[in-house]
């Protein structure tokens, strides 16, 4: 794909706009963080990273994301990471930062967009971090099994979860590479009638023993489109102290589990390759 590249001048820093693989990427200056970006994709939020302080997550679905790095395993300890989908890196970065010596791999099928995330926010040298330009589950696929403390799934094409992300058969091998004990945590986006995010329950169900789902309540009551953060594991759950963490976020969320999560879904039937679709389209309001 051809590249058009312009800089344009903001009061406060340069904004970058460049065309990558998926659509226009616009890296816009925080005005109220000197080092602080965020990164657009076709209009789109999609990250925020402050250079200066990895540790600080903006946007509410990392936020849930940072809490269950914070969980997997005790503080401090180095973890082995798997990112499917990259963005602008933020939850690689806040890792390093807060678990310092851990080693990482972030798979991102926009090799442009690597390629301007690693140029206009540089990653730490010293952080132990691999990236790959190839698509999720093909990723995933080379990734020796029990590798993992932690896989987070945050894919979008478009602003849609591609439908081969959404199966059983996926899941079968986030599990396979999860060592004993790993949590998978997974970034969905959805709105009313919730098909889309109570088949994701559905699907998750049939291959771990522990799940938790946490939203905005507005999100969990079907009244909003926004994102839910799915969390998977083979152990038991840290659901009261998750819970007590996204309960004291900016913007409180609630978690789900046990019998509430299962009433929640309705019904609903795991998702198969052969039955999978894409996430739905997010209305234009969402964005403005």
């Amino acid at each position: 794909m051809a590249r058009n590249r312009t800089r344009e001048r903001t009061a406060a820093a340069v904004a970058v706009v460049e065309t990558v693989d998926g659509g226009l990427a616009e890296l816009i200056p925080d005005r109220e963080r000197p080092r602080g970006w965020t990164l657009l994709i076709d209009g789109a939020p999609q990250s925020h990273v402050d250079l200066d302080d990895p540790a600080h997550l903006s946007f509410e679905y990392q936020r849930r994301l940072g809490h269950i790095a914070d969980l997997v395993a005790p503080p401090n300890r180095p973890l082995q990471a798997v990112h499917l989908g990259g963005g602008a890196f933020t939850l690689a970065r806040y890792i390093a930062a807060t678990r310092p010596r851990s080693t990482q791999q972030i798979v991102e099928l926009d090799g442009s967009l690597v390629q301007l995330v690693r140029r206009e926010l540089p990653l730490d040298t010293a952080a132990r971090i691999r990236v790959r330009s190839t698509d999720a589950r093909a990723g995933l696929a080379k990734v020796q099994d029990g590798w993992a403390d932690l896989i987070i799934a945050d894919v979008f094409s478009g602003a849609r979860t591609p439908a081969h992300l959404t199966s059983t058969e996926f899941l079968g091998e986030v599990r396979r590479v999860l060592g004993p004990g790993g949590f998978y945590a997974a970034n969905l986006a959805d709105g009313p009638p919730l098909t889309h995010l109570r088949g994701q329950v559905a699907t998750a169900a049939a291959v771990f023993p522990e799940l938790a789902l946490t939203a905005d309540p507005t999100v969990l009551r079907g009244r909003r489109f926004g994102n839910a953060v799915l969390l998977a594991s083979d152990r038991e759950l840290p659901v009261a102290e998750l819970t007590r963490r996204v309960a004291t976020d900016p913007h409180p969320g609630r978690v789900e589990h046990g019998r509430a999560l299962a009433d929640f879904t309705g019904g609903a039937a795991p998702v198969t390759d052969a039955s999978a679709k894409p996430s739905p389209v997010p209305p234009p309001s969402v964005f403005r």
